[in-house]
């Protein structure tokens, strides 16, 4: 599916949002309208997507290309809603299955490129609001079944640092002018083991 003119206007907005950030990677998936967001960006930084087939959309199956409307119908919608972990699209799969592709590929471009770089580095994964939702849950070690609860609206940011201990989820369904909270602290060094610690009561700064 092409980008509208909204959606191109957002892609072009996604340099001057990460601007000044030190991104070192940008991995998509392989959809046409991930690809075209991320072209302008990945211009700008002079990267070469990575494409991988684990980011997709979900497959809806028979779901695919019919109306909210008739969707709202089927029995299934209300297993979508209230309980997504059992939710299996018929000719498609499961949003199970979805977050469990989508955290591998994650937490796996993420070991690699800190082990490529000696250290944690920011980098970018375009995909799809289902698939962002599901990894996001994943990070706030929320069940699938509470993944409706979290947005991901069109060219919405959302970042989470890995550690050896835990993920930190440091913005969900970011839409402002710029994206820095944060992310621009030097990386912390491979020995330092109070980087995988939360600070109690929040940040001293």
């Amino acid at each position: 599916m092409e980008l509208d003119d909204k959606g191109h206007d957002q892609a072009q907005a996604l340099v001057g949002r990460v601007k000044g950030l030190p991104i070192k990677a940008v991995v998509r998936s392989p959809l046409l309208r991930c690809r075209l967001t991320v072209e302008p960006l990945a211009a700008e930084l002079g990267l070469e997507p990575v494409i991988d087939d684990r980011l997709a959309e979900v497959d809806y199956g028979q779901w695919t290309g019919l109306a909210l409307k008739d969707l709202m119908k089927e029995p299934l919608w209300a297993v979508v809603q209230q309980q997504p972990s059992a939710a299996v699209f018929p000719g498609g799969e499961g949003l199970a299955q979805v977050q469990a592709r989508a955290v591998a590929a994650v937490r796996e471009h993420d070991r690699r490129l800190a082990v490529e770089h000696g250290h944690d580095v920011l980098w970018i994964a375009c995909t799809h609001g289902d698939v962002i939702k599901s990894v996001v849950a994943d990070a706030l070690g929320t069940h699938l079944d509470s993944f409706q609860r979290i947005t991901a609206d069109p060219a919405s940011i959302s970042v989470i640092r890995y550690t050896p201990m835990r993920p930190f989820v440091l913005h969900v369904n970011h839409t402002g002018a710029e994206l820095a909270s944060a992310l621009s602290a030097p990386p912390p060094a491979p020995d330092d083991k109070s980087a995988n610690d939360a600070v109690v009561g929040g940040s001293t700064d």
